[in-house]
């Protein structure tokens, strides 16, 4: 008999219709449910874990923050702690009745690491272990991969391990640290991570861009214009950061009734189709749609698992030349949807799909496998697929071609220029309708028209400070400077946002973010560099391929961080100082409109927040608070009762901005 070991319920129900023909039947062991079926003489048990089933913590004696000094942890050896009860006692169960175990987990080193904790709990002499590796749960694929059996990869497994190790020592032990020392315990304690920090780091340093930029005045002199229909022109010398200057040219041109063409030109541009979607692209276009990067990627495996895109953890943007592109569009080409754009680029004949610049054997682009039933996905789910759809269709698409015109005119003696965008051919863009362009139209001219003038005027702008990043922008430059990986970093930007040291509308830190940073860059600056974490980052490639020993990166690592304690304990009162300062002020929403002191946010024996002035008991002034979701301080004050305006953020519905006085009229427009 053979025990097929899957890495979740919903894949093991998947592979089991898929290699049984759907002849199945579904048991409970300790009431998880396993599929059982036969095959060619062979009997089959499937179950799925649920990710990972034991994790890594510290014996109990170690749990008692403020009794155990947070340095000790460096070098305390972790225990690994059952978590799936159920599951792990089915599984020792199911294991004595066969000889044969295929781990089908994920296939990449958290997947491999999963699979090899299910072995160390099985923990048998005499079973035949073998590993299947897939990057869809299409029926093809399944049942191509279940006859090409490898074995388990304990390098990779142990890279993930390592990984896994470090990130909880460095975690825990920085974590409890920075909490004591700030007295945040419970809770809301504070928490440092290896990656966790340096990309809080990246948000911190834009911010002080932003802060300390100085905008700039400058003036812009335009033309309205019309011939046939009206269009706009402007000064060919760009912005004026002398006043004066653009004033003259004003009175210069003022009065003028025409202007004269005196160039017309156009630029055919071609712009190539977008390369297939890694994991970093993915989400940088799914965090367009709405959604964050945590839920993004939660949607794309759901549907990953549901069998109609590939596996959506991936560093690869070069499809293989194994992956059938024209069996994909054929399944959409009898579609309503899409039908139309699988078959004209069928009809062009040779497919001949872009090329990214990282390529891996592990896993394919991230692509379509299959096309839903009318009805079978909706909302989110339905908007992500639509998203890989269509990102797919377009790496299989012809250029876009435009052309960029431009057009000089004369305004006595000084110049303006009018510009267009027009599509010549859309190309991949008519599969690809995120970032879209703009046409502009420019009426037709040539050399010695005369057009007319309507108006000239002039606008008065300020330079603009740095934008703050996008979710999406944000894992474009972590993945640029190997801070985490494909798969973390969605989760590294949700536990800062969870932690409350960065606000998600836009990315931006709060007061105790910026603190824990301004603490760590002024005694232990590396916690805050993406050098250290990059550095693992390549030590963790040597151990999956067996060119490093495991126990030689952790033991280095430990070294590095004991150093670093050495530093923040001689410095724990001005750090533990600085960011109870921080939190304090956090929680100042405004000035109180009765007498002028602070109203800051409290909480009553209740658990119940509300804002309270700072001068009670002279001034009693009080106002509820909502109680759900997080509160944003705008800095703003009503203009009706001139209390303060805050924005509350709550999962799953529209951020919303209130006046704190709930009664105020301002509430009710």
């Amino acid at each position: 008999m053979t025990l097929i070991i899957c890495e979740k319920n919903i894949a093991a129900e998947r592979i089991s219709r898929i290699l049984s023909g759907n002849n199945m039947k579904m048991t409970r062991k300790y009431n998880r449910p396993y599929y059982s079926f036969s095959k060619s003489g062979e009997d089959y048990d499937v179950i799925g874990l649920r990710g990972h089933i034991v994790s890594l913590d510290y014996p109990p004696k170690y749990n008692n923050w403020q009794a155990v000094d947070p340095k000790d942890l460096i070098q305390v050896e972790t225990e690994t702690v059952n978590r799936e009860i159920s599951i792990i006692k089915a599984l020792k169960t199911l294991v004595k009745a066969h000889d044969n175990v295929i781990i089908a987990t994920d296939f990449d080193r958290e997947g491999e690491l999963i699979g090899t904790e299910a072995l160390d709990i099985i923990n048998r002499d005499g079973l035949d272990v073998k590993r299947v590796r897939f990057s869809s749960l299409t029926k093809d694929e399944i049942l191509t991969a279940f006859t090409q059996l490898g074995e388990i990869d304990r390098n990779l497994a142990n890279a993930a391990y390592t990984r896994q190790h470090l990130d909880l020592v460095w975690g825990a032990s920085l974590t409890r640290f920075i909490s004591l020392a700030s007295e945040r315990l419970g809770y809301d304690f504070l928490s440092i991570g290896r990656v966790q920090t340096p990309t809080l780091a990246l948000l911190v340093n834009l911010e002080r861009q932003i802060e300390a930029f100085v905008p700039e005045k400058y003036v812009l002199i335009k033309a309205e214009l019309k011939k046939n229909f009206s269009f706009l022109a402007k000064y060919k010398k760009g912005k004026f950061n002398d006043r004066e200057e653009a004033e003259r040219i004003l009175r210069k041109i003022e009065g003028e009734e025409k202007a004269n063409v005196i160039k017309a030109v156009g630029r055919k541009s071609t712009q190539r189709p977008p390369a297939p979607f890694n994991t970093t692209s993915f989400l940088k276009d799914a965090t367009k749609l709405g959604l964050t990067a945590s839920k993004a990627m939660s949607v794309a495996e759901d549907i990953y698992t549901r069998g109609f895109i590939s596996y959506p953890r991936t560093d690869n943007t070069v499809y293989p030349k194994s992956l059938d592109l024209g069996s994909i569009l054929e399944l959409f080409g009898s579609r309503e949807i899409y039908g139309e754009f699988a078959r004209e680029i069928l009809s062009r004949g040779k497919l001949h799909p872009t090329r990214g610049k990282k390529e891996a054997t592990d896993h394919p682009p991230i692509h379509p496998t299959n096309c839903p039933k009318e009805g079978e996905l909706s909302g989110d789910p339905k908007r992500i697929f639509n998203l890989v759809v269509r990102r797919f269709f377009a790496t299989l698409g012809e250029n876009c071609i435009v052309n960029n015109g431009t057009v000089d005119l004369d305004i006595s003696k000084e110049i303006f220029v009018a510009k267009s965008l027009a599509i010549i051919s859309s190309g991949w863009r008519k599969y690809y309708t995120f970032n879209g362009i703009t046409e502009k139209k420019l009426p037709e001219m040539k050399a010695g028209d005369i057009v007319d003038i309507i108006k000239i005027f002039k606008e008065e702008k300020e330079t603009k400070p740095p934008s703050r990043y996008s979710q999406g922008s944000l894992i474009s430059e972590m993945d640029k400077l190997e801070l985490g990986t494909k798969s973390t970093r969605h989760e590294i930007i949700k536990k800062l946002v969870d932690r409350e040291f960065v606000i998600s509308t836009p990315l931006g830190p709060t007061l105790s973010g910026k603190a824990v940073i301004e603490a760590m860059e002024k005694y232990s600056k590396p916690i805050t560099l993406p050098d250290m974490t990059k550095q693992l980052e390549i030590d963790m490639n040597l151990i999956a391929e067996g060119k490093m020993d495991p126990n030689d990166v952790s033991r280095e690592s430990r070294k590095m961080l004991t150093e670093i304690f050495k530093v923040l304990e001689e410095n724990r009162t001005k750090i533990g100082d600085s960011i109870k300062k921080a939190l304090q002020d956090q929680k100042i929403l405004g000035v109180c409109p009765s007498c002028g002191n602070d109203l800051a946010i409290r909480e009553s024996r209740r658990g119940k927040r509300f804002a309270a002035c700072g001068g009670y008991p002279k001034c009693r002034n009080s106002y509820p608070l909502p109680q759900r979701g997080r509160i944003l301080i705008l800095g703003e004050k009503c203009p009706v009762c001139q209390a303060p305006k805050i924005k509350v953020i709550t999962k799953g519905r529209k951020p919303w901005i209130i006046c704190i006085n709930m009664g105020c009229e301002h509430n009710k427009q």
